[in-house]
């Protein structure tokens, strides 16, 4: 008679890991890996990076899994190596070698190209990517040789500094909008300089308000002492929204979904400025809300009782 499998048994944890990925792992091969140092019930990412690139992927375990959505919307920050002269297929160094021409461009060129780039811009998605045509992502369409058309999406680019030049390697400081391809964004601006170019390096060094000289390596998680110590607490996640500190009693109905009309409650500092805010009592997180007009608190995403 064979043995019944038994079932492994995970904890509960809350917070969020600042992992410095590796280069050549998936995001979600990261996620597994730290996942299982922690034993962890739950655990989810918040956006992906591509394989060969490395820096700040922010991993939410638990309850902090709920707000994940929030740096899925937040600007980015990297630094990338831009080699000038050499066209690939993906944009990167993963792939095959379309072109190589000549490079010749001074630093006064590469300025104006770079300023042409900088605020709002349109960004065509690239073929090798995770975007979905009829259930199935554009990569393994690229991947059978086939090409589709793909409408270009408006992305901000907030900052776009030249931190080093020299030739072919053009280093840059990137800080962007949500759904910026960086990959796309060195392919263009090696177009605009007459040379081609694709990304040989890309570093994230800042998610939102979160900033990489807090990140750790799987390397250090896996050989510390006591891991859960790594963990930022939930609301790391959120300290660009301003707090609310309901009283007992408010924090109650809060947690029982009741909107709260928080101009009448004295005992109650209201925010100058609607919109999301997180919410508190005696320090500890409820969740987050929306402040509406007339200073009512709507319950949007609530923490679990512990």
């Amino acid at each position: 008679m064979t043995q019944a499998k038994v079932k492994r048994v995970r904890d509960l944890v809350d917070g969020v890991l600042l992992l410095d990925k590796p280069v050549g792992l998936s995001s979600n091969d990261a996620l597994i890996k730290a996942k299982r140092v922690f034993n962890a019930k739950k655990a989810g990412h918040t956006g992906t990076l591509d394989p060969f690139a490395t820096g700040l992927l922010p991993l939410c375990f638990g309850e902090a899994t709920k707000f994940s959505q929030d740096l899925l919307e937040a600007d980015k920050t990297y630094l990338t190596t831009v080699h000038l002269g050499v066209r690939t297929d993906t944009g990167d160094t993963e792939g095959q070698v379309l072109e190589t021409r000549e490079v010749n461009v001074t630093e006064a060129q590469i300025a104006e190209v770079l300023a042409r780039f900088r605020g709002p811009i349109a960004q065509v998605p690239p073929m090798y990517s995770a975007l979905k045509r009829d259930g199935k992502p554009l990569y393994e369409y690229a991947r059978e040789g086939i090409v589709l058309e793909r409408e270009a999406r408006q992305v901000v680019i907030h900052k776009l500094e030249l931190v080093s030049y020299e030739a072919p390697y053009l280093k840059l400081e990137v800080s962007c909008s949500k759904g910026t391809y960086i990959r796309v964004l060195g392919e263009d601006i090696g177009a605009a300089l007459g040379c081609g170019a694709h990304l040989n390096a890309l570093r994230r060094i800042q998610v939102g308000a979160l900033k990489a000289e807090h990140m750790v390596t799987l390397e250090e998680l896996t050989a510390h002492a006591a891991p859960l110590t790594l963990l930022s607490p939930v609301d790391a996640l959120l300290s660009s929204f301003p707090a609310v500190e309901l009283t007992p009693e408010l924090a109650k109905r809060f947690l029982q979904g009741q909107r709260l009309p928080l101009g009448k409650e004295p005992a109650v500092t209201v925010p100058g400025h609607k919109g999301r805010v997180r919410v508190y009592s005696d320090g500890r997180l409820l969740g987050t809300a929306q402040l509406q007009d007339f200073s009512i608190l709507a319950p949007e995403r609530l923490i679990a009782a512990q």
